[in-house]
């Protein structure tokens, strides 16, 4: 699959696509997926489905082919529920996958455009540059000190050199798919994609690895496993007694199957897998891409969050509002001296043809009106931004000239340096780029100077040059909407907002204020923190929340000084150099637009919208989904109290079983839905983000947690046990004695749901506006009603429909005294909150 000729002008819409009919898309080998027929194998493995079909076995031996039959249909509608779920998680995944594909700058029809990477076909030409994933194996035409890091294909870690076109060397003009360019820029043309570049070879062999499970994830299966233990051990116990009393073991048999069903929570790992997967598509919707699922659990333990000004917290739609030099003062729009127009030109010579940089789209708008600077022109060389030397500098061969015009641009006191001005001038530019910041302006300067020496004695680094100060640039980048409000919902939150800015200090200072970081006025550069020991580090970390003039192995010591803490960190940036401080942090944000690769690879989250309100809305919906996984197991381990108590009650009393495989599948049949649609679509509560942030030790399945949900499901227990009692001393029948204790199980049931639904619809549950709630619970009761009143479906269940009375009673009885109960916990709640609250109390 190789291009022909060389084709610098790209291809236009239509060659594209007929090329990707013809070879595909852009893909490397995919992980397996899990499609219909996978779903449906490993539903069929679940230890519910396998004890549901042994318990149809056992009613074919006992003879009972009609109770087998309507089993064996319950199982196809359990299996059918449970494959829509599993189904609707995969979906939400694959969509995700495609969200976080990566993107490529192509050459189209003569623009340049953004796209998928998956859309690039053979022929085309992309551009590549600092921090970017090469997306394709591709041949270089032009390139400006072009390096890359090739490791992960090679072995070896030092950057590669790549020729500056194939003419200079075209053994060594290739460029990798997947490989990273840590230096330079340049342009190439697509000649391998997918499965056909090295790295998609290699990546045959990867399609079957998976993630390691999280802790969660880990958690939850030590739950199910010991509950299966006890269950099964029960189950055992039970069988045995039923025989000793009975004689009849295919009866105990069932007996036994009948209880493992009713107390084994196998609903834990579903519902796990789909709130994770469902809330990180809710959080993909609101322009947060969750590309790791540890990090929504991290996200509600989030105490400190570190994030950087520009784009962020501000626009990143730069104007450039003023130029100013030792003589004048402008705005672009009335320059009116020889000296601000050469000022201008000269950061325009500093930047780049095809500028994705915010500040240098600003630069070249406002020189797009005058004649371009770039005629008769051609760039030999490039001296990129790096974190050694905060400044960009390209040299450029004018045409019938005989020295290389060098144009610089950077930060003030670092092409100051540059310049080697003397002391008393050098204190008044940084004096004017101290005021220009203080009005909430980012300021650059200019340098120029004329290389004579030729183009094989320019010096190593922009250091060599000998530039003269040509002014400075103010650069305007409003804050964006909405971002105060943010900052405020963060500490409200207990979550701590910390700036870390390359930006001059008088710049971080105003917008710092404008957002409502800091109070105090207290900032540290970001030179002063390397001399730092760790102990005086961390008290700086702890107690400055503004950062300026900060480089990214400075953002890496801040992470680790307040993960040394005890802080949980999140962290958001953009660069290749971010890409450690993105990693150590607990949660690591990259920038989806401005954003690099490494820095989107290195992050568990990715901003869509590179938006800081969008980073405190992820907390939001971080906190809101651990909220309500935690309500659905509470739930979850709340309901099998009762079922579990209503199949051992009978036998404690000597009459006859209550509870047999067909019920249990009923119940589950409430069950599966509630604590996944009911649970998971539930909003957050009101004072999520007036909570101080979970504690990070803090599991899941914690004493409280347990103690909590095994209370609900004792009270719903005694509730049934009262019915049940007062059936028998009613001397009512068993088929009818069974429907009251069902419908009393079946009413506990639902009230659980709403007890563990939000603290709002606990306070209201009238209010719930959960509409999966609704239709869950008026199924349950329309189905209820069925089966208890109506003759033939109640035969399959072995009920008679009781009075009336009876059967009011046991629908309103469970639900009211789980009302009393809650109501009796939240006053206590509220006493104890109230006493703890009064000075000197206990």
């Amino acid at each position: 699959m190789n291009a022909t000729a060389p084709n610098p002008e790209g291809l236009t819409t239509a060659e594209a696509v007929a090329r990707q009919r013809r070879d595909g898309p852009n893909l490397l080998p995919q992980p397996d997926r899990r499609n219909g027929l996978r779903i449906v194998w490993s539903v069929l493995r679940e230890p519910m489905l396998l004890l549901l079909i042994g318990a149809c076995a056992l009613y074919l031996l006992l003879g009972d082919a009609q109770e087998a039959l309507v089993l064996a249909a319950s199982v196809v509608l359990v299996v059918g529920l449970t494959v829509y779920q599993e189904y609707r998680s995969e979906r939400a995944l694959q969509a995700l996958r495609e969200l976080s594909s990566p993107r490529a700058r192509v050459l189209r029809d003569g623009q340049t455009r953004l796209l998928a990477a998956r859309e690039l076909v053979v022929g085309d030409v992309i551009f590549v540059t600092e921090g970017d994933r090469v997306p394709a194996d591709s041949h270089v035409l032009t390139a400006s000190d072009l390096m890359l890091d090739e490791s992960m294909l090679t072995g070896e870690s030092a950057p590669v050199r790549r020729p500056g076109s194939p003419e200079e060397d075209a053994d060594s003009a290739l460029i990798r798919a997947s490989t990273l360019v840590v230096r330079g820029n340049g342009t190439a043309q697509v000649v391998a994609i997918g499965v056909h570049t090295a790295v998609g070879q290699i990546g045959q062999a990867l399609r079957t690895l998976r993630s390691p499970p999280t802790p969660m994830e880990r958690e939850m299966r030590r739950a199910v496993g010991l509950f299966a233990v006890l269950g099964i051990a029960s189950s055992v116990v039970l069988t045995l007694l039923y025989v000793a009393v009975h004689g009849n073991w295919l009866s105990g048999l069932l007996a036994g199957v009948t209880l493992a069903m009713a107390n084994i929570p196998e609903e834990f790992p579903v519902v796990l897998t789909v709130f994770l997967a469902l809330g990180a598509w809710r959080m993909a919707g609101h322009r947060a891409l969750v590309r790791r699922a540890p990090a929504i659990e991290a996200l509600g333990s989030v105490t400190v969050l570190c994030t950087d000004k520009t784009g962020t917290l501000t626009q990143n739609r730069m104007t450039l509002a003023e130029l100013v030099t030792d003589q004048a003062r402008a705005t672009p729009s009335t320059l009116a001296s020889r000296e601000l127009e050469a000022l201008l030109d000269c950061a325009d010579l500093a930047s780049a043809d095809e500028p994705f940089d915010p500040m240098e789209r600003a630069i070249r708008t406002a020189a797009a009106p005058r004649p371009s600077t770039r005629d008769r022109r051609t760039r030999v060389r490039e001296y990129p931004f790096s974190s050694e030397l905060l400044a960009v500098t390209h040299v450029w061969r004018r045409a019938l000239a005989t020295g290389l015009e060098v144009a610089c641009k950077g930060a003030p006191e670092v092409v100051a340096g540059l310049c080697n001005l003397p002391a008393e001038t050098r204190s008044v530019v940084l004096a004017q780029a101290d005021e220009m910041a203080r009005r909430g302006l980012r300021v650059i300067a200019a340098a120029s100077t004329v290389w004579n020496e030729g183009e094989r004695s320019l010096p190593a680094t922009a250091r060599g040059f000998n530039l003269e100060w040509r002014g400075l640039l103010g650069l305007a980048d409003p804050l964006r909407p909405g971002v105060a409000g943010a900052v405020a919902d963060a500490q409200a939150a207990g979550v701590r907002v910390v700036m870390l800015t390359g930006d001059h200090l008088e710049t971080a200072r105003a917008i710092a204020a404008q957002a409502g970081i800091t109070q105090d006025g207290r900032i540290a550069l970001g030179s002063e923190l390397e001399a730092l020991d760790p102990a005086t580090l961390a008290e700086y970390a702890n107690h400055v929340d503004v950062f300026a003039r900060v480089k990214p192995d400075h953002k890496l010591r801040l992470v680790n000084a307040l993960k040394d803490a005890g802080q949980v960190v999140a962290m958001t940036g953009d660069g290749v150099n971010d890409a450690p401080a993105l990693m150590s942090a607990h949660v690591g944000v990259a920038m989806g637009e401005r954003g690099t690769d490494v820095a989107r690879e290195a992050a568990s989250i990715v901003l869509l919208d590179d938006n800081f309100v969008t980073v405190v809305r992820a907390i939001r919906q971080g906190r809101c989904i651990y909220d309500n996984i935690l309500s659905a197991v509470r739930y979850i381990l709340a309901v099998h109290v009762p079922i579990t108590g209503l199949a051992l009650l009978p036998l404690l009393f000597g009459g006859t079983l209550i509870l047999m495989p067909l019920h249990i599948v009923f119940l589950e049949l409430i069950i599966d839905p509630a604590s996944t649609l009911v649970f998971e679509g539930e909003p957050a509560a009101a004072d999520v983000m007036r909570r101080p942030p979970r504690p990070p030790s803090q599991r899941l399945l914690d004493i409280p947690t347990l103690v909590r949900a095994l209370g609900q499901g004792l009270a719903v227990f005694a509730l049934v046990t009262a019915i049940y009692l007062l059936g028998r001393s009613k001397g009512i029948a068993t088929p009818e004695l069974s429907a009251l204790s069902f419908t009393a199980l079946v009413a506990g049931n639902l009230g659980l749901i709403v007890v563990n639904l939000s603290r709002k619809a606990r306070s209201h549950w009238w209010r719930i506006r959960n509409p999966a709630f609704w239709m869950v619970a008026l199924s349950a009761l329309g189905l209820l009603m069925i089966v208890t009143r109506l003759q033939g479906p109640g035969n399959w269940f072995g009920f008679a429909p009781p009075s009336w009375e009876m059967t009011i009673l046991s629908l309103v009885l469970p639900l009211v005294g789980l009302a009393l109960l809650e109501a009796a916990r939240v006053l206590w709640t509220r006493r104890r909150v109230a006493v703890t609250a009064v000075p000197g109390s206990g």
